[in-house]
């Protein structure tokens, strides 16, 4: 009857790293193969007198070594030591001058001066424990290739010793590979790959400026469906509107079911038309591409249905995405005010203080705002962050509810 569970796999567990396993050989095979890897540097420490000039070859053939370990790592190892990227065209003598100077090229430098050293002693060491292992596990064998009169020289009472701490030696020998292939590898990680802070500042900086790319294409789509309606459906309905406002006041002897019907056409398209203005102005308003932000937010606040006290301080126009995000969240919170502030007077204002946009409403209503429960401040809080801005509600019961948001001006 076969083993299960525990038994199968600590039998499976034992096998797999017993000294004849496969996981056995590719570590011995990895710590072995950092020996040919380590005489450069070797050679610096062996020969003194030729050590500079041993130093400055070293370095010569730091991106040699390196892509050769990085082959040893992905080969017998299977890990993959990421590639520094040094940019293009590598034998230009400025782009070799970067190289130079770049902290990743010292690093490899330092990983091929001290750690491949260091790692090709240790192979040499994996090499002799395999071999001492195997001398002594075998140790009965060797002397039977004796003469005989050799075969026992007063020291064959040691024969059992020695086999067993050969046998020792083989059952260690793989263990101590696989420790020297893990700090081998925690070093290569470390200097041969990239940088991983610097690499984070960089992935950091591509999101940032593909964000902002994104960000720029969306404004663009939204000006191209403001113009496509402006230009398209808007004319249309505004046609419209006139045809049935001459048809009312020409045709005077229809009937009065017929006038109805005209007339309920023609109120019914100049709603359409002043609800498509208003999808336009949402989209994005003319006026904040043509005027800027401060003709704009006027516009907002003589439409809005309580009067608004707006101060508009800016010595620099902001940058369009920036712009279009200030526009709406004062849009926004003005729409939030009208709804469910209960307020009588609402103030709004706008300064710029270096490169930052901030933005204060303030309204004395009830308060209690909460964007919890729906009110428009989530999707308020989502918009300020897609351009890294900042949010801040206070909001008491009672009120007054002050909203404060800070929007970076670089974008």
């Amino acid at each position: 009857m076969g083993l299960s569970g525990a038994p199968r796999r600590t039998t499976r567990w034992i096998a797999g790293h017993a000294p004849w396993s496969s996981w056995a050989w590719r570590s011995t095979a990895f710590t072995c193969a950092a020996i040919p890897m380590a005489l450069p540097a070797a050679a610096a420490f062996l020969f003194p007198k030729a050590s500079p000039i041993t130093l400055l070859g070293l370095l010569v053939l730091t991106p040699l070594l390196t892509l050769l370990q990085r082959s040893r790592f992905r080969e017998l190892l299977e890990r993959e030591i990421p590639a520094v990227a040094y940019g293009r065209r590598p034998l230009r003598p400025r782009a070799l001058l970067a190289r130079l100077r770049s902290e990743s090229t010292w690093r490899q430098y330092g990983y091929h001066l001290l750690v491949s050293p260091l790692a090709g002693v240790g192979g040499a060491l994996v090499v002799l424990a395999w071999a001492c292992g195997f001398a002594g596990a075998g140790v009965y064998g060797w002397s039977w290739l004796l003469p005989v009169e050799d075969r026992y020289l007063g020291w064959s009472r040691y024969y059992d010793t020695v086999t067993v701490l050969g046998c020792l030696l083989l059952l260690a020998t793989p263990w101590a590979a696989a420790a020297l292939a893990r700090l081998d590898a925690f070093a290569a990680a470390a200097l041969l790959g990239p940088n991983r802070a610097k690499e984070l500042e960089r992935r950091v900086e591509d999101l940032a400026e593909s964000r902002a790319g994104v960000l720029d294409a969306a404004d663009l789509e939204r000006r191209r469906i403001e113009r496509d309606l402006h230009d398209g459906a808007q004319q249309r309905l505004v046609a419209l509107a006139m045809n049935l406002g001459i048809a009312r006041a020409t045709l005077t002897d229809l009937p009065p079911e017929a006038k109805a019907v005209i007339d309920e056409a023609h109120r019914e398209a100049k709603e359409a038309i002043e609800e498509l203005n208003n999808l336009v102005r949402g989209l994005h308003p003319a006026v904040l591409e043509d005027r800027g932000l401060d003709a704009a937010l006027s516009g907002i606040a003589a439409r809005a249905p309580l009067p608004v006290e707006l101060t508009v301080q800016l010595a620099h126009r902001p940058g369009p995405t920036v712009e279009a995000v200030a526009y709406f969240v004062v849009s926004e919170a003005l729409a939030n005010v009208a709804k469910h502030a209960e307020a009588s007077r609402c103030r709004v204002e706008a300064r710029r203080d270096g490169d930052l946009l901030r933005i204060t409403v303030t309204d004395d209503g009830v308060g209690g705002a909460d964007p919890a429960r729906g009110t428009g401040l989530v999707g308020l809080r989502k918009r300020v962050g897609s351009v890294d801005g900042t949010i801040l509600i206070n909001s008491p019961l009672g009120g007054p509810t002050v909203v404060t948001v800070e929007l970076p001006c670089g974008l």
